[in-house]
């Protein structure tokens, strides 16, 4: 009684093709396909604005540690 027989499973897919139609199917699959697409589009994006974001904050500390090394230089020139 808990486990579903192939007469079950016949009887679901009849109702399934009789509220969406074969045509339909076939259709939301596509739909389906099309949002995974654009989502791992979409993370692909996301990734890449990241690792820009992290290459900009790389390229700042090594500019500020390369200002740091030079300050100490011309305080001693000066003084």
């Amino acid at each position: 009684m808990g486990s579903m027989s192939i007469w079950h499973w016949l009887v679901v897919a009849v109702i399934v093709l009789l509220l969406f139609g074969r045509g339909k199917i076939p259709e939301l699959m596509g739909d389906v396909a099309k949002g995974i697409k654009s989502f791992k589009a979409g993370m692909k994006d996301e990734e890449a604005a990241q690792s820009d974001a992290a290459k900009k904050e790389i390229e700042a500390k090594a500019g500020e540690a390369a200002k740091a090394a030079e300050a100490p230089k011309t305080e001693q020139k000066i003084g």
